[in-house]
């Protein structure tokens, strides 16, 4: 009885500890299924495939002619290897091969060879003059499987150091790396395609199993507003101009369309080859390399900021007249004595060994006389005076579709007192942009109104179609803001900036035939730093303004000096001598 009881005993604790155990397993089938399932599906999916990834053909860069090509995208060839694949008396034969081929390190392929993976890249972008001597290879050797020759994209850049700091260029993955490359590269890239191939659990090849195919998608076009012969004009006279002076930090220059805000030209000295832009002095350390290849990067037109000078009287006169606090020739109407007393400070003319004496608004813009525009500073108020700089654009970045801009640096409204306001009005102590001033001259010489500056004016799909069935092209309209001052006063102010190169402190940039206004600055980089900015701003022809150009040029320490006058009006004569022509502006009679 006793025995029965015990067998019965066991088998009971036999049949419960069979029903945990298939309970737990029912559990770790239920976890691995709903839990870990969607990881292992993917586990065994990598396992049981060799992808390789086809790399999208980059969109093109056009200037704004649509001809002229900035960036282009070629076909060339990435090689890879399935070192399983590959039989093992084969695997050195394989290796020096390619690293003969290739001129790569034997040793470093050697190990991707004999590595135990799927696949190892080999060498990138490589055109297909080598590629073809590696399958004559593969071929004369029956090498039919483990060697992968796959098609892939490499980025040119046709005109070399044209508009480098404004295109850009892009890493080895072809992702943009700086301008418009960055800035537009989702529109760029396009998508990558990839080759798909089954393979047994080991990774070798499964019989009669074909490759799947996923076809790259290109990217998409983009049309800038750079004139590609406009932009090669600006290079050239900014290079000499840096040259010449001895530019110790470079310059910029800027030529604008005010009519609609494109920017014809964006140049920027020293400059680099897109199509080597990690090309540095290989003598100097790793810090100080990587130092100057930010350098030669930098936008500066865009991300650095200075004083502006003398060019911000422009501003003063603009706020002045359209207040109705002045007018453009009242005879008289100003005395420069030298300086004038502010708060009991005494703010000096920049020429007060000899004072202008008696003169009209014209005259002393011409002059570029400091107390008439203190004074007029005083009479506008820091209230309204901040006022015009918010509707001017000076309290934002402009928006242009480039990477990297930087905003105006002014003291707050409720920190400026007469003194600051004295030296805000004729251009001193705060920091704007280049391409925030050459936007306040467009806006002036588009009768008053604010334009945006635009770089890109059209992107083209090479995936969608329009209705007629070509490719779809999305335009990027001109952007307009409110009118800042009327068209009466912005012509009053063009006419006297005609007067500033006819006669006065701007007449270096006098082209015989044109109508041309500007004005000349000249500030200090920092404070007590000895070292200059020198600038100057102009329009033409002034009846009817199709071009802003800014010349802006960074402690020149030639024997020119650095007066705006004698170093930056002068490239400003040059550059309206070639463009206006080109532009079919046509001559005064």
């Amino acid at each position: 009885m006793i025995g029965k009881i015990s067998v019965k005993k066991r088998m009971m604790n036999a049949m419960f500890i069979t029903m945990i155990i298939m309970s737990l397993l029912i559990v770790r089938i239920g976890y691995i299924q709903f839990v870990e399932g969607k990881e292992l599906k993917a586990k065994a999916y990598a396992q049981q495939t060799s992808d390789r990834t086809i790399s999208a053909k980059r969109g093109t860069i056009y200037d704004s002619t649509g001809k002229t090509i900035l960036a282009v995208s070629s076909t060339v060839e990435t090689v890879t290897v399935n070192p399983t694949h590959i039989k093992k008396e084969d695997k050195e034969k394989v290796a020096q091969k390619l690293s003969e081929i290739f001129e790569l390190n034997f040793d470093s392929v050697l190990k991707k060879v004999k590595k135990n993976s799927s696949i190892e890249t080999i060498v990138r972008k490589v055109d297909k003059e080598k590629t073809n001597i590696l399958r004559e290879w593969m071929k004369d050797n029956n090498i039919e499987e483990g060697i992968n020759i796959d098609e892939d994209s490499k980025r040119y850049y046709p005109l070399n150091n044209l508009a480098s700091q404004i295109i850009g260029f892009c890493g080895v993955d072809n992702q943009g790396l700086n301008g418009i490359e960055a800035k537009y590269d989702e529109y760029l890239r396009g998508k990558s395609g990839s080759i798909s191939k089954v393979t047994d659990a080991s990774g070798g090849t499964i019989k009669d199993n074909a490759e799947e195919y996923n076809e790259p998608q290109d990217g998409d076009d983009i049309v800038l507003t750079i004139d590609a012969t406009i932009q090669g004009i600006a290079e050239k006279y900014l290079k000499e101009a840096c040259i010449d002076n001895v530019c110790t930090d470079g310059g910029n220059i800027i030529i604008m369309n005010p009519k609609n805000g494109d920017i014809l030209a964006l140049a920027g000295y020293p400059d680099y080859n897109l199509n080597a832009p990690f090309a540095v002095d290989e003598n100097l350390s790793e810090d100080e390399q990587s130092k100057q290849m930010q350098s030669l990067w930098r936008n500066k037109a865009i991300s650095d900021t200075y004083e502006p000078g003398s060019t911000f009287k422009l501003v003063t006169a603009s706020i002045a007249l359209q207040e109705g606090l002045t007018t453009t020739d009242k005879a008289g109407e100003f005395n420069c004595i030298g300086y004038i007393d502010v708060a009991g400070v005494k703010m000096k003319c920049w020429r007060y060994y000899r004072p202008h004496g008696s003169e009209s608004l014209r005259q002393a813009l011409m002059n570029s006389c400091n107390p008439v525009f203190i004074g007029l500073g005083q009479k506008i108020g820091v209230h309204k005076y901040y006022e015009y700089l918010n509707k001017f654009g000076f309290f934002k970045a402009t928006g242009i579709d480039l990477p990297g801009e930087a905003g105006s640096i002014f003291l707050k409204e409720d920190k400026v007192g007469p003194v600051e306001l004295g030296t805000i009005a004729f251009g001193q102590r705060f920091e704007v942009t280049p391409i925030q001033m050459a936007t306040m001259l467009s806006t002036i010489a588009n009768g008053g109104k604010y334009i945006k500056p635009r770089i890109v004016k059209q992107i083209i799909s090479n995936t969608e179609k329009d209705e007629n069935g070509n490719n779809k092209i999305t335009n990027i309209e001109p952007e307009y803001g409110e009118q800042v001052i009327s068209e009466d006063t912005a012509k009053n102010i063009l006419s006297m900036m005609q007067t500033v190169v006819d006669e006065g402190t701007g007449k270096n940039a006098k082209v015989q035939g044109y109508s041309i206004g500007g004005k000349t600055g000249t500030s200090e980089d920092g404070v007590n730093t000895g070292k200059y900015v020198t600038s100057f701003i102009g329009t033409a022809p002034i009846e009817n303004p199709e071009v802003v150009v800014l010349i802006t040029l960074y402690n020149p320490t030639g024997e020119g000096g650095h007066q705006g006058g004698g170093v930056a009006a002068p490239v400003a004569g040059q550059i309206f001598s070639e463009i206006l022509p080109y532009l079919e502006v046509q001559k005064n009679e």
